[in-house]
């Protein structure tokens, strides 16, 4: 953990992947409670390191251009997410949005 709070740390990785989430999406991919995941954005939110928008009944989040720390805290989740183990970062990071088309061969992760 880079942040000494796991589910601070999952929120943080999983917008820089993502760029813009919402909690129940995060809670389902950690498989952890979407209060708690709340919690983290709100708190994030409320120091200025994350700006939402409401769309619907849905509040979606993403990082705050305006923060002072933002380039040095990418570059930090960055480097974690690189140092990850390959089928962690797969399971966790990389949504599959349609089916490989029939045939296709598996691309190589080179990281």
């Amino acid at each position: 953990m880079i942040l000494g709070n796991e589910s601070a740390e999952r929120v943080l990785l999983y917008l820089e992947c993502f760029k813009r989430v919402y909690a129940s999406q995060i809670a389902r991919k950690f498989d952890c409670p979407v209060s708690m995941i709340q919690n983290q954005l709100r708190r994030m939110e409320r120091d200025n390191l994350l700006e939402s928008v409401k769309f619907g009944n849905l509040r979606v989040y993403s990082f705050n251009p305006r923060y002072p720390l933002l380039p040095e805290l990418r570059k930090l989740l960055r480097r974690r997410l690189d140092l990850m183990d390959r089928e962690q970062y797969e399971r966790l990071f990389v949504e599959r949005r349609r089916p490989r088309k029939q045939g296709k061969p598996l691309m190589s992760y080179d990281g």
